[in-house]
């Protein structure tokens, strides 16, 4: 509830609507019956027919008035109840823009859909019926109460005494449907997980022939959770049936005591109408209230994973004033050592290097030697353990977030396109970004030629999954994204892999003239494509186990000449 009404504050124009409402409705549901007891008592046993027709007319102007009332009440539930769910959406994705790898990880990316979609939605349909029934029921069932107890006391008590089941039954449904929705909404997750990754990983199923066991576990997880909403719904429909025969069984119990007191005169016909009528909106008030209170163990599971993603604290923090930066470009690793948030050995150890404007620096070593791991502590995806990361003379900590990514252009090791046009892609490193703009980043990426070639060119559709475009289309795409902003820093992670060698020549090429006034840094496992490097730092497990140029380094370091060894000719050797 506290999530709800977090929420609700921000709409108390239409709440304060809803309660006028919400009244409305009910002096015209509980006057109506009124009316026609003195309608049957007063006009029909009289035979009055002008008092009827005066009457008709009455009930007709409160229906006018109902019918009004019930359609803003729907209007307000409606709107407050869609825009608020909007807001906890948009609250969620905002949050999630916040979050490091650490806390997706600790989510999971499946179970953060989950709580945005289907867990906001339990929330939408609670609030809307919320809405129609926490202020209705109880002013329902009081007038409709005090008016029984009006028509006739005997008889009001026959309600009293059923409402004591009546409550007892919408505990226990309470208390039992809990741990069930929580299970269901769990199983959600893993069911999202599975079919996410199922559909990512056709190619690969197919490949293994392994459709029969992706088959098999999705059924596995479908049956679980088909299990438990099976047993959420066994247990709603339940309420119903039991409530409708308190309903019968006491009203059985009030037309034999009504007969008896109507034979003794102290009942009216007129009275025991609306009686019954009375009964019907009591009973009902109930039954809406029990339906609330149903539907919210279900709603507070998902409040509760919605407030659980809201109340992470992202690692990484961003500082709303940056300290004024030296002019020139450069960037420096002092002593740097860093270990993931849930893990033990250090990943990275005392780390310390420097590059400045106009430098190329490279990185190679072999497969988890950490040099991804390295350059994703620049933009701060993680931050350092100990030491500190300068960028201008400044600690990239003391940086807001997002002017310390304005200066970087970052080519992540697994190309990302979005679905929308070539045009948009590229221009998602500026938005702004004119036609001439666009097309120069292209060409110097080596897009420009197979862009040409499309249908539509710059206006091509990429489709989900960037499945019609190659790897190395990818690859150059997200380069022409990243030089189109042109960053101080450029951090190509490994961005060459698939492109062919002629390509990969020109180019960097291309790029040497683009990125003359910037520092380059590059993930590498080909000695060719950082032979000319201004700095080539090798790392192993973690270590710098040697740093210079392409010439020094084959001397001086063993392991880059062996790796060296494995890549070139001994002709090439020989000429270096």
């Amino acid at each position: 509830m506290r999530l709800i009404l977090h929420y609700l504050k921000k709409y108390k124009l239409l709440v304060f609507i809803n309660v006028i409402s919400v009244f409305g409705f009910a002096l015209v549901e509980l006057g109506i019956p009124t009316i026609i007891a003195e309608m049957i008592d007063q006009g029909v046993l009289r035979s009055d027919e002008n008092y009827l027709i005066q009457m008709g007319l009455v009930i007709l102007l409160i229906s006018i008035i109902g019918v009004s009332m019930t359609i803003l009440l729907g209007f307000c539930c409606a709107k407050i109840s869609t825009n608020i769910t909007r807001d906890i959406r948009n609250d969620i994705f905002e949050k999630a823009q916040k979050f490091t790898a650490h806390e997706f990880n600790q989510f999971g990316i499946s179970s953060m859909i989950t709580r945005t979609n289907n867990d906001a939605f339990q929330i939408q349909m609670f609030v809307n019926v919320l809405l129609r029934t926490a202020l209705m029921t109880p002013v329902m069932f009081i007038f409709s109460f005090i008016m029984t107890a009006r028509a006739s006391l005997p008889l009001s008590g026959i309600i009293a005494a059923t409402i004591p089941f009546i409550i007892l039954g919408v505990f226990a449904v309470a208390k039992f449907s809990k741990p069930i929705s929580e299970n269901q909404q769990t199983s959600l997750d893993e069911l999202n997980r599975i079919s996410r990754e199922n559909l990512s990983g056709i190619r690969v199923i197919r490949a293994f022939d392994n459709d029969a066991y992706e088959q098999n576990r999705f059924e596995g997880t479908n049956e679980k959770f088909t299990g438990y909403s099976k047993k959420l719904f066994k247990l709603m429909s339940l309420t119903q049936p039991v409530f409708f025969l308190l309903m019968n069984i006491a009203g059985l119990c009030i037309f034999w005591v009504a007969a008896h007191l109507i034979a003794d005169g102290s009942l009216q016909v007129g009275q025991l109408v609306a009686f019954l009528d009375y009964l019907f909106h009591a009973m009902f008030s109930i039954m809406l209230f029990c339906t609330v209170f149903m539907m919210y163990p279900r709603a507070e599971v998902s409040a509760k994973r919605i407030e659980e993603v809201f109340d992470v604290d992202p690692l990484i923090k961003s500082k709303s004033e940056t300290k004024e930066a030296k002019n020139e470009t450069t960037i420096r690793f002092d002593h740097v050592t860093f270990v993931y948030p849930d893990g033990e050995e250090a990943v990275l150890k005392d780390i310390s290097f420097e590059a400045k404007k106009g430098e190329t620096i490279a990185f190679i070593g072999s497969t988890g030697s950490g040099k991804s791991t390295l350059i994703n502590l620049i933009p701060r995806f993680y931050d350092v353990s100990k030491g500190t990361i300068y960028i201008d003379g400044i600690d990239i900590r003391d940086y807001d977030v997002k002017e310390l990514r304005s200066k970087l252009g970052v080519i992540p090791q697994k190309a990302f396109l979005f679905s929308g046009s070539i045009k948009e892609n590229i221009c998602f490193g500026k938005e702004d970004a004119s036609d001439e703009e666009i097309i120069h980043a292209a060409r110097v990426a080596q897009a420009y030629d197979f862009i040409m070639e499309k249908e539509h060119g710059f206006d091509e559709e990429i489709s989900e999954g960037a499945t019609n475009v190659s790897g190395g289309q990818k690859q150059r795409l997200s380069i022409a994204r990243a030089i189109i902003r042109k960053p101080e820093i450029y951090i190509f992670d490994d961005s060459f892999s698939a492109l062919d060698f002629k390509t990969d020549a020109v180019l960097r090429h291309e790029l040497k003239k683009e990125t003359k006034e910037a520092i380059v840094m590059v993930v590498a496992q080909r000695i060719s494509s950082i032979m000319d490097a201004d700095k080539i730092v090798v790392l192993n497990e973690g270590n710098i186990v040697g740093m210079g140029t392409h010439k020094e380094l084959l001397k001086n370091c063993e392991i880059y000449h062996e790796i060296a060894l494995s890549q070139l000719s001994e002709e090439e050797l020989a000429h270096e």
